[in-house]
């Protein structure tokens, strides 16, 4: 709340103050931030009373994106009045695009936070092809990640997502982590959907931060006993005796913190098959500990940034933020978008996916 507290200052002094409007307008401006930082009070509180209906739980979660979106607003508009102030233009040219500034800011600001709650409701189907070496036939691969169930995302949003799956009659379902944000006996309903994916080979879950918050021990037996397997560091073979490849998953880096369900690659890849390698890891910068015996990671975490800024922070801190990427000769990495979203029901440029990867054999050119 503190810093919520220093950003709302900060959009009220180096943007409300500056612009040249009246002051009444100012104080209904002002007005505005002060009901903004107590629907983000609300919103917090909120998360810890899951009756909260769904129309009030939506009111209160806006505001977090509003005012990033506002904070990011002020700082462009803050360094681009100081260059205008040193432009070398008459006094009344500059005051018309000063008075331009004033307006497009606050309508870039109102459009960006409209359109982000517009692409907030729509998962897309990401379709990505991997070639892995010295696999034998090809696999149909849906990675679900981030769901986030609680507040919003409910048994509707759950339902309608199984449903997409099943449609695209995958071999294996993934889940990379982050699969609920409140305590799992109030939503016991809407994570029991997932016991309806269907696949050739099943469904693979792994845990990510977010349920250590939880009760993680709770959530993994109340995931287990949907028919749904957890990767709790270990590996299953998925496929044909000698066409199929490894499937392996390992607890999530916060672990190492709480000192309790810590990551083991050595163990998770421990009586693995001669086959390639698939590993499930809910932060990508997992991957800085892996070093040979994995050919593909799969994660999710980063939600791709949610909101368009946001991504050169997250990329700070991960390796990889989105999409599919070469790590080294031998391994390759796909970074999930997430398949719900986390705090405001908004998204800007990176758009909430499902995703369908298919592996394949690596098709080798003779000389």
């Amino acid at each position: 709340m503190g810093v919520f507290v220093l950003l709302n200052i900060y959009i009220s002094k180096r943007l409300i103050a500056k612009l040249d409007i009246s002051d009444k307008l100012k104080r209904y401006l002002r007005i505005f931030l002060l009901i903004n930082i107590v629907g983000i009070l609300c919103y917090m509180l909120a998360r810890y009373y899951v009756n909260t209906p769904g129309w009030l739980y939506f009111l209160f979660s806006v505001p977090i994106g509003i005012l990033f979106l506002l904070f990011c607003t002020a700082v462009l508009y803050d360094i681009s009045r100081v260059l205008l102030s040193f432009a070398p233009i008459s006094p009344s040219r500059r005051k018309f695009f000063k008075k331009s500034l004033d307006f497009s800011s606050l309508a870039i600001a109102s459009t960006l936070s409209l359109k982000a709650m517009y692409e907030a409701k729509f998962v897309k189907i990401e379709k990505v092809d991997v070639d892995i070496k010295n696999l034998k036939e090809s696999y149909k691969i849906v990675q679900l990640s981030d769901l986030h169930i609680g507040g919003l995302i409910d048994r509707e949003f759950v339902k309608d997502m199984v449903t997409r799956v099943n449609a695209l009659a995958p071999d294996v379902v993934v889940i990379t982590g982050d699969l609920i944000d409140v305590d799992i006996l109030h939503a016991k309903e809407t994570v029991g959907e997932l016991a309806n994916l269907k696949s050739k080979y099943g469904t693979y879950f792994i845990v990510g931060n977010h349920e250590y918050f939880q009760g993680i021990e709770k959530i993994i037996m109340s995931v287990k006993s949907l028919g749904i397997r957890v990767l709790e560091n270990e590996n299953v073979y998925i496929g044909e005796d000698e066409n199929g490849f490894n499937l392996a998953g390992v607890y999530d880096l916060i672990g190492y913190r709480t000192k309790t369900y810590m990551p083991d690659l050595d163990k998770a890849l421990e009586g693995k098959k001669e086959s390639p390698t698939i590993l499930l890891a809910h932060q990508p910068k997992f991957i800085q500990e892996v070093y040979e015996g994995v050919d593909l990671m799969l994660s999710g975490h980063t939600h791709g940034g949610q909101l368009y800024p946001f991504k050169y922070l997250v990329a700070l801190q991960q390796p990889y933020v989105s999409g599919l990427h070469k790590h080294n000769e031998n391994l390759q990495i796909y970074v999930n978008k997430g398949t719900g979203f986390w705090g405001p029901p908004m998204r800007l440029g990176a758009s909430a996916e499902i995703t369908e990867i298919v592996i394949r054999p690596l098709k080798t050119t003779l000389n």
